[in-house]
């Protein structure tokens, strides 16, 4: 049950009806409703509700061509649960774990990718395997459309780069090269249903020889958004597989890490943060590499 008080609900049966809706004024956009429902104050002069839920054609994920090169497109209502069980190739796999990990089932069922990006919590799990996989976020208004990196989409707790009468439809996945694995790991309190004291994404992309041709590391919940690591996917480039806990204790210091900005909350404290995110990514590159070598 929402506590916000509305003044006005609309179902929105088309992207048409959708996008006029928001062309004639604010509205709140309803997707699978789990974060809107939790978080909603109480406001006599709330916005009204443009529910989406029906949009069926917001839900596909589909192999397209974006610049030249084979994709993948996640429409902005897929959820969680098709995400986790429809498939996603090994290049993606660290959004189908972090899917895996969002929630219980019943939130998984329900919530959306498109909601959990737009939500823009510095915890959002769905954010850190999107920038590793070097998302593209897809806007639409009436008569016209646009992409942007999710880098730029993003731009702050709660505060994305979605413009008035705008609506996020979905994101664009560019394929990498064919041996290319990813993973993602999340720390918490527990397992499930709890918001992550740390999360990262790994992607590494691996030539003939066992060499690392590229590497895209993002952590969330160590800042006011979730943060690709430079520094380290430059270092890691060129390397051989293996890679010894050592070597990985080396190039995971603290310059490598300088991107992220962690606080001091009930879930932990900042330089726990730190040694969490330097462990959480050398296990995740170990998983890759024992993959790509199995």
């Amino acid at each position: 049950m929402t506590t916000q008080a509305q003044t006005a609900y609309r179902r929105a049966l088309s992207l048409d009806t959708a996008l006029a809706a928001l062309a004639a004024g604010p509205c709140t956009v309803l997707a699978g409703g789990t974060d809107l429902y939790a978080g909603s104050p109480v406001s006599p002069g709330a916005q009204p509700l443009l529910d989406i839920g029906a949009l069926d054609t917001l839900r596909r994920i589909d192999s397209v061509v974006f610049e030249g090169r084979p994709a993948i497109r996640i429409g902005a209502l897929a959820t969680w649960s098709a995400l986790r069980d429809d498939g996603l190739p090994p290049w993606a796999r660290a959004l189908a774990v972090a899917a895996r990990d969002v929630g219980g089932v019943q939130i998984q069922n329900r919530g959306t990718l498109g909601g959990n990006v737009c939500n823009a919590s510095p915890a959002a799990d769905g954010v850190p395997a999107l920038l590793a996989l070097d998302a593209q976020v897809e806007l639409a208004r009436q008569g016209a459309w646009r992409r942007l990196p999710l880098s730029r989409f993003l731009l702050g707790p709660r505060r994305t780069a979605r413009e008035a009468g705008e609506l996020v439809t979905g994101f664009v996945l560019p394929m990498p090269p064919a041996r290319s694995q990813s993973t993602f790991l999340k720390l918490g309190a527990r397992r499930y249903l709890v918001i992550s004291i740390a999360m990262v994404a790994v992607a590494i992309d691996v030539g003939d020889d066992h060499r690392i041709t590229a590497a895209r590391l993002a952590v969330g919940a160590c800042g006011p958004v979730a943060s690709r690591l430079a520094v380290l996917e430059s270092r890691l480039a060129g390397l051989a597989l293996p890679l010894a806990p050592a070597v990985l204790a080396r190039l995971i210091d603290r310059e490598a890490l300088a991107p992220l900005r962690p606080i001091d909350d009930v879930r932990g404290g900042a330089s726990y943060r730190l040694d969490a995110v330097a462990t959480l990514l050398a296990r995740g590159l170990a998983q890759l590499a024992q993959e790509v070598l199995a």
